[in-house]
């Protein structure tokens, strides 16, 4: 199968890159000879779509594409970049995508749970309705223009499949990365009242449903990319801790993320319990079900 890649360089991207990697892969990267580097000089790379009139010659494309969102304070500036790496490469590849004669057959996009907002206690999947509250939060409007710029892909020719995706865990990026520090010292704590949701998936789960969405043809539309089993905060921090054998019992107050991050505190501080209902009916299975079972395999 010939794939389309866009943020093959990622903390996601490396590691589904090196999952397909028996396939024959165009990596989409702004810097193409360090990438190689890293995930191999037989792949070929692109560091733009200006090249490309059409994806005549893609049987899949996969974009995951965006600036991080945690990567720094949501200043005017960053949230333009946030939206815009997003929101472009996405059009333009379902402006790609039109153009095609032969189009590939199956368009995957990453999004986020953050689409849903702050949705406190309340369990969710894919067919939650949103309240105007949730609608006007940042990470909500970033991920619907996101998402309906994908949805363009879609045609008789063309399925096209979103992931929303939750907490990423993997030990070697990621959020989870950069907590280790501070919970390996025994300085780990629940963040703010620890009552708030964390939707997570460990890496290997995640890179395994995109290689599903991929290769079963009757699936399409939303699907959350996260386990069965959501968690409060202080559920995840005592569930890491054990798993590292360190103390988590410092707590991280909401004011002080407030003064430090600004409005991307909200990241840490409101939450969801996001369950993967679609994803579990069209018959995608989890190898890692419960917190406990994913941080063991990270740590143990």
């Amino acid at each position: 199968m010939n794939i389309l890649i866009t943020g093959a360089s990622g903390f996601i991207g490396t590691q589904l890159v090196k999952r397909l990697s028996h396939h024959q892969l165009t990596l989409l990267t702004r810097h193409p000879e360090h990438t190689a580097k890293h995930l191999g000089a037989h792949h070929h790379y692109l560091c733009s779509l200006d090249g490309l009139t059409n994806l005549d010659s893609f049987d899949a494309v996969i974009n995951l594409a965006g600036e991080p969102i945690a990567a720094k304070r949501w200043s005017k500036a960053q949230k333009q970049a946030i939206c815009h790496s997003r929101w472009s490469i996405t059009a333009n590849l379902a402006q790609l995508n039109s153009a095609s004669d032969n189009p590939p057959a199956t368009f995957i996009s990453a999004s986020a749970v953050g689409y849903y907002g702050s949705q406190g206690s309340q369990h969710i999947d894919e067919t939650c309705q949103l309240s105007p509250e949730s609608k006007a939060e940042f990470t909500h409007q970033v991920c619907q223009r996101w998402e309906q710029e994908a949805q363009k892909a879609a045609s008789p020719a063309t399925r096209v499949c979103i992931i929303r995706i939750g907490l990423v865990l993997g030990a070697q990026g990621g959020a989870l990365a950069k907590m280790l520090p501070a919970f390996k010292l025994g300085l780990g704590g629940p963040i703010a009242s620890g009552q708030q949701g964390m939707s997570w998936i460990h890496l290997n789960d995640l890179i395994s449903l995109f290689e599903f969405l991929l290769i079963n043809p009757h699936t399409s539309g939303i699907y959350n990319g996260c386990a069965p089993t959501p968690v409060s905060n202080k559920e995840f921090t005592k569930a890491l801790g054990a798993a590292l054998n360190r103390p988590a019992c410092i707590p991280v107050p909401a004011f002080g993320l407030k003064l430090a991050l600004g409005e991307m505190s909200t990241l840490l501080i409101d939450g969801q319990y996001v369950l993967p209902k679609r994803t579990l009916e069209d018959g995608f299975e989890f190898k890692y079900s419960t917190i406990d079972s994913a941080l063991n395999a990270l740590f143990k």
